[in-house]
């Protein structure tokens, strides 16, 4: 595949997990805000948008992932929104499953910066996508423990970074509306209404990130923005 030309005009985003859930609402929600959107994910996303380019690349295969990243340009931010969830009580957990989410959330997320990193012009700007369960939950310790490391990486990288000031920032939704929801490898932890009464939207999340990539937002840095209807109160 040939390296994307990358008009000077556009700001360009990688998003991972772009075609559903969170990642999709993300990349439909800076397209709109006049982002030029670079989609990664396992299966081709029907996007009719000059300023959408795809990238079919699975996340938990770390070379094929280096080298699709090689193929890019200019890239002005990145968010990492890909992940899935499998759950297991202590007694019963199971390595492989512990070992694939660490893969996509946590190997995935230092490959994607790292290999970016040197195409990225100061002032970029680097989004993770964690979870209010990085505090630890029943039912979800591995989980918990992948979304709990993308904090500490994030901070290292946003002391690493500022100088450039390029920030580098976590949002950690609670249960949201999305496939994950009811994927069947969560059923023995199923999700609980926050105190507000409804799941959050993955239009909310979308709202937040576009928000830490946009003008107002260039010295927030290292932080974790919970958005979680009220359940961590």
């Amino acid at each position: 595949m040939e390296e994307y030309a990358i008009p000077n005009a556009v700001k360009w985003v990688v998003v991972t997990g772009a075609s559903s859930g969170i990642g999709r609402a993300i990349a439909s929600k800076l397209l709109v805000e006049g982002f030029g959107v670079i989609g990664i994910s396992r299966t081709p996303i029907n996007e009719a948008s000059p300023n959408y380019r795809s990238l079919l690349v699975d996340l938990s295969d770390l070379n094929a992932l280096t080298q699709a990243l090689g193929q890019l340009g200019r890239v002005d931010a990145i968010v990492h929104a890909a992940g899935f969830m499998h759950t297991a009580s202590v007694g019963s957990l199971n390595p492989e499953d512990g070992a694939a989410m660490w893969a996509v959330h946590v190997q995935a997320a230092s490959v994607l910066v790292n290999e970016l990193i040197s195409k990225m012009p100061d002032g970029g700007r680097i989004v993770l996508i964690g979870s209010r369960t990085a505090a630890g939950a029943a039912g979800r310790s591995q989980y918990a423990a992948t979304k709990a490391a993308l904090i500490g990486m994030s901070r290292s990288w946003a002391a690493e970074l500022a100088s450039r000031q390029i920030t580098v920032n976590v949002v950690a939704p609670g249960a949201t509306e999305t496939p994950m929801l009811t994927d069947p490898n969560r059923v023995s932890t199923p999700p609980k209404k926050p105190p507000m009464g409804r799941f959050i939207n993955p239009e909310e999340i979308a709202g937040s990130v576009a928000f830490l990539l946009g003008p107002y937002a260039g010295t927030i840095t290292g932080q974790q923005l919970v958005i979680c209807g009220g359940a961590s109160l």
